[in-house]
C-alpha cells in the first residue's frame, strides 16, 4: 500500500520483492513477470526487461525468482548494492519488501543499504519483546529506522483517528510524546 500511495501522488515508485525465501507480492499484485531480480543480477536480462508495470500508474514491480540460493549473500553483494544505486536514478522511490527479522539476516542487510527502514508489526500477533529485539537488531547494523507501522488493525477508523490525536496533543495543542504500551 505504501508504494501505491507514493505512485498515486505522481511519483514513480518501484516495489521490489526482497523476501527471497517466501515470495508473496506477485500474487498480491496480480502481476507476473517472466524474469526477476536474480536474472538481472546474473546479467541474463536487463532491469527494464524484468521490471513490470502494475495496475497503478507510476507503480512498477520487480519480482524475485523462486529458490534463489544464498539470499543473504546476494543481498550483501557489491553487485546488488550497485543495482540499488542504478534504481535510485530511475525511480523517485524504491520500496523493498523484506522478510521478517529474527530467523534470517536478510532484512538487517537491506537496512544497511537503504535510506530508511519501516518496521511493520501485526496487531495482536507481534509480541512487544519481539519488536524491541528487532529494533535492537536494526540498531546494531546502523539501519536508519524511520518508524513503526501496525497493520491488521481492527476497529472503527474514526476511533483510531480520535485516539491518536487525543494521546498526541495536550489541551493547548502542543505535541507530546506517548509511550508504546
Amino acid at each position: 500500500k505504501l508504494t501505491e500511495a507514493i505512485a498515486t501522488s505522481g511519483k514513480t515508485a518501484l516495489l521490489m520483492e526482497c523476501d527471497l525465501r517466501q515470495r508473496t507480492l506477485a500474487n498480491q499484485l496480480g502481476v507476473h513477470a517472466r524474469h526477476g531480480l536474480y536474472s538481472v543480477l546474473a546479467g541474463s536480462v536487463s532491469a527494464s526487461e524484468a521490471i513490470v508495470s502494475t495496475h497503478v500508474p507510476n507503480m512498477f514491480f520487480l519480482d524475485a525468482e523462486p529458490n534463489i540460493p544464498n539470499p543473504a549473500d546476494i543481498l550483501s553483494s557489491k553487485r546488488y548494492a550497485g543495482f540499488i544505486k542504478d534504481l535510485e536514478n530511475e525511480f523517485d522511490y524504491v520500496v523493498f519488501d523484506a522478510p521478517p527479522l529474527g530467523s534470517f539476516v536478510d532484512a538487517a542487510i537491506l537496512g544497511t543499504q537503504v535510506d530508511g527502514t519501516l518496521l511493520v508489526v501485526k496487531q495482536g500477533s507481534t509480541k512487544r519483546k519481539a519488536v524491541f529485539e528487532t529494533l535492537d537488531q536494526l540498531n546494531k547494523v546502523n539501519a536508519h529506522v524511520l518508524g513503526l507501522v501496525m497493520n491488521y488493525c481492527e476497529g472503527n477508523s474514526s476511533d483510531y483517528y480520535y485516539a491518536y490525536y487525543q494521546q498526541s496533543t495536550d489541551s493547548s495543542g502542543h505535541v507530546k510524546k506517548t509511550r508504546l504500551r
